[in-house]
């Protein structure tokens, strides 16, 4: 099983028979729109790239970003937009109530074009692409028909508001850098040595003198192929690490042998035990203890934290796809919307925050269960925590209390203070606000705010303390929400607010820091924080991560841009432009540049683990919770979703998809990528983007380019 009890085949032709009839809904009454008229279509050239559509032609617009497109009712137009990035785009046509009336499948090809065929209306207002609505948004005017107009808007002023209001000033002292896509940090209890994970798969030590240590552990043979948000993604350290040795790892396997047909990946939560003088990783000490298989590759979580009682806790993804649907995903109680993992807690275990018991066995399973855990002795799986997650990508405690940073769809990001048996709220809501799996585009006027009575007496569906938009005023804000912690360390004007931040403003290599000021009730107030010594004061790399230390120091782990793949310790302000910066100026182009499959073998060192055998409790898209034994993942990967065609009124030309008037685009790319591979899902807002997915690649096209 899938999760859906359709088969794929009933899926794809139901998927089909709804967007046709969405079309011609949208359609009915728009007055030209979708109406093929007999003239040769006027050309409109664009490349989509996430911070927003480039003009190419005709000439007025060549070099505009998210142009005005002055257009005159009942002329055929014909958009041809090439993927520049590489990034999850597609093309779409709202009215003034943002309601959709054309769109195009969403590609994710880099230089692969697609077209769309219109008979222009003054119904429409706007052009969009969908997953990144917030930074690919223009205007449509009509007037006589004498071309295309250049957008309008004009530079922020200094007097304008700014879409986030400014807070403290902060500098950066790099303490180690040389990192490709540094995913976590943290600290190893009565060790005094702090760790970094790096996407490809090591896990490297900071110098006591500052700098990249060696690799501590290096499991990049383990790996799924690093595409997407797969790879090395969490790390926590044992209460008790001291004592016992023990820490552990959450990475994206090759999927497993007995995975549901179709599916991307295996995820895996393992243990491992460090030498008795901790300078090193036992051989043959992985010892895995859950697995859980990923219907696409992305949305797959990936932190793990210890709380404050002794217990594990994981984050786990929706599993990725278009707005938690299709394969893998489970129905549930919700019947506006497609079902979704994020709502379902006894199907399988994904869009949920799970805690577990590491120092104890069960029964079947490697690990034990709290007896407090909400669902136990309930309908549900018991591992279950807290759920209603799209992609909880990172998380921490503070204080007692669980900060967990969900990453949104295309409008709206959120951070939770999450509470046992918490529901908060996707596919139902993004954030604060009602959500259609339908029309992502359109926000619907009423939802539910709590569950049916008959599922779980009506459970609450928890508001956010802070959410923000992709957006505002025209002004980018941030894609993908970073979580962090409540600040304890040395920079005095941090004290007490809560300190996170976004991945990138609009796409680029250009992240956010953001302090909340936490607050009884409502949503929390929260300013931008001020970077010391760099241009603008922006933060010159792509966020992935915040971290702390023991003594309560927080760091910004960044990748690419201005700052490379680096770790930052956040201090005063106060300090010179030259120790705020530290080292950040200069750009390591190994973290920006290096092929993200090629690793420096001359320092590197493995645990020579091999054939490493345990035994794991396995939780498939069922739900089914099963104990199996685990060698050490060492299949080839395999190909990540089926390759679907839906063709309707569609037509391929060389390696341009065009889509007509009143026909559905087709699934399948010119270069075969599948339904379940591109989606809305990809770009901003589906998680971690493009330093999830070969980075280093992405950030050597960007550069090149600015």
């Amino acid at each position: 099983m899938t999760g859906d009890p359709r088969t794929r085949e009933e899926f794809q032709t139901s998927r089909r028979r709804f967007l046709g009839a969405t079309a011609a809904g949208a359609l009915a009454g728009v007055g030209g729109v979708g109406s093929a008229a007999a003239q040769s279509p006027e050309i409109i050239r664009l490349g989509g790239e996430i911070a927003g559509w480039q003009g190419r032609a005709p000439e007025s617009i060549a070099g505009e970003t998210n142009p005005t497109l002055s257009l005159e009712a009942g002329t055929t137009y014909r958009v041809v937009w090439e993927n520049i990035d590489g990034m999850g785009h597609n093309f779409a046509l709202l009215d003034s109530e943002g309601s959709v009336l054309e769109r195009t499948a969403v590609m994710s090809e880099e230089s692969e074009t697609q077209a769309l065929e219109f008979t222009a209306s003054e119904e429409v207002t706007e052009y969009v692409c969908e997953p990144h609505s917030g930074t690919m948004r223009g205007a449509i005017s009509f007037g006589d028909g004498s071309g295309i107009e250049t957008e309008t808007t004009t530079e922020t002023s200094d007097t304008e508001e700014s879409p986030v209001p400014q807070g403290p000033t902060v500098g950066l002292d790099t303490v180690a850098d040389g990192f490709q896509v540094p995913t976590d940090f943290a600290s190893a209890p009565g060790d005094g040595r702090r760790f970094v994970v790096d996407l490809p798969g090591q896990v490297y030590t900071v110098a006591s003198g500052g700098g990249r240590g060696e690799p501590f552990l290096d499991i990049a043979d383990r790996l799924a192929e690093r595409t997407g948000e797969r790879g090395l993604l969490g790390i926590a350290f044992h209460p008790a690490f001291d004592e016992n040795r023990r820490f552990f790892l959450r990475y994206s396997a090759p999927l497993a042998e007995d995975a549901p047909d179709g599916f991307s990946h295996t995820e895996l939560l393992s243990e491992f035990r460090a030498t008795e003088d901790a300078s090193g990783v036992v051989d043959g000490s992985e010892r895995p203890l859950l697995a859980v298989d990923e219907p696409t590759k992305y949305h797959n979580g990936g932190a793990l934290a210890f709380g404050p009682e002794g217990y594990l806790y994981a984050s786990y993804g929706d599993g990725g796809g278009s707005r938690d649907t299709g394969l893998g995903h489970a129905a549930d109680w919700y019947e506006e919307n497609t079902g979704g993992n994020g709502q379902d807690v006894g199907e399988n275990l994904l869009g949920s925050i799970l805690r577990i018991d590491v120092d104890r066995e069960g029964e079947e399973k490697p690990y034990g269960i709290p007896e407090d855990n909400p669902l136990v002795g309930e309908a549900g799986l018991d591992e279950q925590f807290a759920w209603g997650f799209r992609n909880p990508w990172r998380m921490g405690f503070s204080d007692g209390e669980l900060y967990v940073a969900d990453v949104g769809q295309s409008r709206f990001e959120e951070v939770d203070r999450v509470v046992k048996g918490g529901n908060y709220g996707w596919n139902v809501k993004e954030g604060t606000h009602c959500y259609s799996t339908a029309n992502p585009s359109e926000i619907p006027a009423e939802c539910p705010d709590s569950t049916p009575q008959a599922v779980r007496d009506g459970e609450p569906l928890r508001d956010p303390v802070i959410e923000y938009p992709h957006s505002r005023d025209g002004e980018p804000i941030g894609l993908s929400v970073i979580g962090g912690y409540v600040h304890e360390g040395s920079v005095d004007a941090l004290d007490g607010t809560y300190v996170f931040g976004d991945y990138s403003q609009d796409g680029s290599p250009q992240g956010s820091l953001f302090a909340a000021t936490p607050a009884e009730e409502g949503l929390w107030q929260f300013e931008k924080l001020t970077i010391a010594g760099a241009e603008d004061g922006e933060l010159g790399g792509y966020l992935i991560d915040i971290g702390r230390d023991d003594a309560g120091e927080l760091y910004a782990l960044t990748s690419a841009g201005d700052l490379g793949g680096a770790v930052h310790r956040l201090v005063s302000g106060e300090l010179d432009q030259a120790t705020a910066t530290g080292t950040t100026q200069t750009r390591t182009e190994t973290s920006a540049m290096t092929d993200p499959g090629t690793t420096e073998t001359a320092a590197t060192k493995t645990d020579g683990a091999t054939g490493t055998e345990g035994t794991t409790a396995r939780a498939t898209a069922t739900g089914t919770v099963e104990a199996t034994t685990m060698g050490r993942a060492t299949a080839e990967p395999t190909a990540a979703g089926p390759k679907t065609t839906t063709a309707a009124a569609t037509e391929t030309r060389g390696t341009e998809t065009t889509t007509t008037s009143g026909g559905e685009p087709t699934s399948v790319s010119a270069t075969g990528t599948g339904a379940n591979e591109t989606s809305d899902a990809e770009g901003p807002g589906f998680g971690v983007l493009a330093a999830l997915a070969g980075l280093a690649g992405v950030a050597a096209r960007r550069l090149v380019g600015r």
